[in-house]
């Protein structure tokens, strides 16, 4: 009984190493056959990404594969090996969709937001809060326009100091794609050195807040300081009376009737008659009660 036992577990034992060696075969087959066919029709095999990869996520032999790819068309910086690729500890410091070609400027040893930086312009931080960042709406890659109020009581004015301005980071998430929002506490913008002197002092000097817009409009808005008095004052600027009275605007009238429209006075009115014309006029105009 106990050597048909040891007869069962040596046939076991046999048969495991004969599907490791199979199964070794035929995946060094199928690698061998795509090289043949690489060389065969003009392609290179180089490495890409199987997975999303992240600003600071590891690149392992996990997270790439190789990958045929005109030889013709492939792009600078590519990598040829996985194993050169992994050396080092490499690291994404942009945005890496499934399938792209890693390339070497999409790396760095260390996952720093410096890298990320175009030459000449610098990264800042200054505090924020859920309501100074449009409710935590603001996120990495977003441009907003950066406004500071300073002052006290009657005097207390906004003014918007900086337009166009990308986020970088929010607290410590730099990842383009986390939309969901956040409660604030530190923003991280991308400023040339001059604009980097102007937040540093601006924040010692009153509050900063954050206006999000739309990142296809760069257009500069009016650079006029809103103050206290200017609240309850009914002033709208032109870009906010279009957008509000656009919708509400009635058609154009056609035909004759188009040029007897004049416009009707708001309020009491008077009637001044003199010689066989009549003549109404708002009360509130001539200053009556």
């Amino acid at each position: 009984m106990i050597g048909r036992n040891w007869i069962f577990l040596l046939v076991a034992i046999g048969l495991g190493l004969i599907a490791v060696v199979l199964a070794n075969s035929y995946f060094t087959g199928i690698e061998n056959e795509q090289e043949r066919l690489a060389k065969q029709d003009e392609v290179a095999r180089i490495v890409v990404a199987t997975q999303p990869l992240e600003f600071g996520t590891a690149v392992t032999t996990e997270n790439t594969r190789m990958q045929n790819f005109p030889a013709s068309s492939v792009p600078a910086g590519a990598f040829f090996s996985i194993e050169e690729l992994v050396q080092g500890g490499q690291v994404a410091i942009r945005p890496i969709v499934p399938g792209e070609p890693i390339l070497a400027d999409k790396l760095s040893g260390r996952a720093v937001l410096s890298a990320n930086l175009p030459d000449g312009m610098r990264a800042i931080s200054f505090p924020v809060n859920a309501t100074t960042m449009v409710s935590g709406f603001v996120r990495p890659a977003d441009i907003v326009d950066v406004l500071m109020t300073r002052g006290e009581g009657e005097d207390r004015i906004v003014e918007v100091i900086m337009e166009s301005v990308q986020v970088l980071a929010v607290d410590q998430v730099a990842s383009e794609n986390a939309t969901a929002p956040g409660v604030g506490g530190n923003v991280t913008v991308m400023v040339d050195q001059y604009d980097a002197q102007k937040l540093t002092l601006a924040r010692q000097l009153g509050q900063l807040s954050l206006a999000l817009r739309n990142v296809e409009n760069q257009e500069p808005g009016p650079a006029v300081a809103v103050s206290a008095r200017d609240i309850g004052s009914g002033y709208r600027s032109p870009v906010r009376a279009a957008y509000v009275d656009a919708p509400a605007a009635a058609p154009a009238p056609r035909g004759p009737a188009a040029a007897a429209a004049p416009a009707r006075p708001a309020g009491p009115t008077m009637s001044v008659v003199r010689g066989t014309e009549a003549s109404s006029y708002s009360i509130g105009q001539l200053g009556g009660s």
